[in-house]
Parts: structure tokens; sequence; C-alpha cells
């Protein structure tokens, strides 16, 4: 540990040299700002597809279907669904969107009844805007979730067009669910007659979303519903909600996940940034600790000293780059979208700390072998190196 009186004497030797101290700082800083993106593009992907035990949602699609524009289901099989063990709701879901490939800025509409959309949303969602009454009362009327509404720029009473569908806003809302906060909550019918284009889609839909009773029974529920439509015109194929995201995303959970490697690279930049300037620093002050020794300044508490520097670059640097793509993240509300489906990416307090916690201990890392080598050199040594 190093005694608060020479935390004075560490902070001018990191600064008197700025020019390489703020190259440095500014390294660091970058790699952190990196790290911390990819982090969060981890996190969205595992919160959008990772199963947990309290999962209890079933997505019913069109077997061999992938994008919602190919998958339509028979209205009618939600009577069939709802009669099947296990099952506690349904609710039959007509999905739109303007472009069904990856994109950061996809628009998602859902068109769902009005009688099974309101309890689930007053008991669900926190209304941030607007009302649930106007939305039930307008037939064009939908309801968005706070990152599509933040992005566009949309609030209670705009309109706007998406898809070739224009709407009215008459509510903001906010949810835990990933797949709500990016999407445009619309009237079932409304949105079968607007997406129609000449095809009959009346009492079509293109998935069921259902809730079990038992968590536990989640696949036994979902074989159960595929063989009940094992012999229609219009099989089904049920999935968990998770898996239904990462078998929809799978190539991009793929390529982010390949992105983890290019954090390890963020991290070795920051090691070899900070070993280099402390390295640097403690080849410029060789004669000065001999001063120090002479003084009667022991070699460990000079080596701490070093130590020390490492450390409060690493932090420096780590602070900056954390709290910027802390900034960057929250103001780009950024969130990649495939087949009508999201996953946010978004960068958390939990992972500025991390990366405060990664980049501190790259700092004392980094200023390991340095010390050592300023501890162990002798005197005499010091100043026939000078």
């Amino acid at each position: 540990m190093i005694p608060p009186r020479f935390i004075p004497l560490i902070a001018k030797q990191v600064l008197r040299r700025r020019t390489r101290t703020l190259l440095t700082v500014g390294g660091v800083a970058v790699a952190m700002f990196l790290f911390c993106v990819v982090q969060g593009m981890q996190s969205g992907v595992a919160a959008a597809t990772r199963r947990t035990a309290s999962d209890d949602t079933l997505i019913v699609y069109r077997q061999n279907r992938y994008c919602p524009f190919t998958s339509r289901l028979p209205q009618h099989y939600l009577d069939r669904i709802a009669r099947i063990d296990g099952v506690a709701s349904v609710v039959p879901v007509q999905i739109v969107v303007n472009n069904c490939g990856a994109s950061l800025d996809v628009v998602t509409f859902r068109g769902v009844p009005i009688d099974r959309f309101l309890p689930h949303a007053r008991r669900s969602f926190d209304l941030l805007a607007g009302s649930l009454d106007d939305w039930q009362r307008r037939s064009d009327a939908v309801i968005l979730g706070e990152t599509l509404a933040r992005r566009r720029g949309l609030s209670p009473g705009d309109s706007f067009d998406a898809a070739g569908i224009t709407v009215h806003v008459a509510g903001v809302i906010r949810s835990r669910e990933p797949q709500d906060q990016n999407v445009a909550y619309a009237h079932l019918d409304f949105l079968q007659r607007a997406a129609a284009r000449g095809d009959k889609l009346v009492g079509v839909v293109t998935q069921f979303n259902v809730k079990v009773s038992d968590p536990a029974r989640l696949d036994a529920v979902a074989a159960a519903i595929d063989a009940e439509f094992a012999s229609d015109p219009d099989p089904t194929s049920t999935r968990s909600e998770k898996a239904f995201v990462a078998r929809a995303a799978g190539d991009i959970v793929e390529l982010i996940g390949f992105t983890r490697y290019l954090g390890l690279g963020c991290l070795a930049a920051v090691l070899a940034l900070v070993a280099n300037a402390v390295v640097l620093s403690v080849q410029d002050r060789i004669k000065e600790h001999a001063v120090l020794q002479t003084l009667g300044y022991p070699g460990g508490l000079i080596g701490r000293l070093v130590v020390a520097e490492g450390l409060f670059l690493g932090l420096l640097g780590g602070l900056a780059g954390a709290a910027a793509a802390y900034a960057f993240m929250h103001a780009s509300l950024l969130s990649l979208s495939v087949e009508g489906l999201t996953m946010t990416i978004s960068t958390t307090p939990a992972i500025v700390l991390i990366g405060l916690a990664i980049s501190a201990a790259l700092g004392v890392l980094a200023g390991i072998v340095p010390a050592i080598q300023a501890s162990r050199r002798e005197i005499a040594q010091c100043f026939r190196a000078v």
C-alpha cells in the first residue's frame, strides 16, 4: 500500500511528461471504449438469447418459414392452442417489418387483439407518455417501445410511416423485455388490412405468443402444439422465445461472439500502452531513484510508487474510455434487428465498473516488471546508468 502523502508525488511524476501521458491515456481510453462497446453487444445478445428457468413464453411459427413475410398461420388455430394442457394464454400476432434483414434501424409492427393485449400491457409495461385508452379508441394508433420512440424522435400525437403503413402514436411504454423496446403495437385487424396489398391476410397471423402455466413444461407444451398441427396444411414450429431469437439471428450471434477476440485485443493494447509509458518513465528517473535511496527511501517503496503510476494511468484512461462508451451507447440507442426480432446493444453501469477494474488491474500488471527493476537497482548502479 502507498501512504496517502505520496499521492501528490505520484501525480507529479505522471504529469511531468504531459505529452507522453496524454498519448498513453488517450490510447487506453480508445481501447477501453471499444472493450465496453463489445461487452455491451455481447450482453445484449445474451439477454435476448439465453434461456433461463423463469422463461414462460413460446413462439408458434409456420414450419420451415423464417421471415415474417412468409410465415402465415390461420387465426383460428387460437382456440386449439388454448385447449392444450399447460397453456395459460395465447395471443395471435401479425408482424410487419420495414426490413427483414439485419439492420440497426428496423421498425417492427406487432398487430395484437385489443382484448388480449390491454390486460398484459397494464400489468407488464410502464406507460411513459400518452394513453392506452387513446390506443384502444383509434384504429390506426400504435404504442411504441421506448427505444423506438427515442430513436425516431416520436411522441404521442405524432404520425409516421414505415413499411408503407401510416400510423398515429398514442403512447410510449417501457419494458424489461428487449423485444418490447423496439416495436410498435398496433390493432391486429388494422395491421392485417394495411399490410394486405392484394393478399388475403384477414384471418391470417404471423405467429402466436403462448404463455405456459409452468416454465418447467416449456419444451413439453411446445412439442404438444407442434403435434396438434402436424397433419394440417399449415404445420407449426414452436420454440421458446429465447431459442426463437437465437435461431433467427444465428449468423449475427456467431459474428458478435467473434468480437470477444477484439475485446481481448483491446486489453492487450491497454497493457502494452501502460507498460511502455511506465518503462520510459522509470528510465527517465534512474538518477532520481538514486537520490531517493540516498535520502532513505527503501527499494520496496520505490517499486510501489512505480506500480502506482501504472495504476494511475490505467484508471485515468479506463475511466475516460468507459464513460465515453456509456454516454455514446445511451445517446445512440443502438439495437440490432433481424426478422423483426431485436437485440439491444447497451453499456450498463456494471460493464463500466468491470472496464475500470480491468484497466486498473492491467495498469498494476504493467508496472510490476519496471517496479522490480527500479527497487533492485543499487545506488552506485543508478549513478553509473546516468
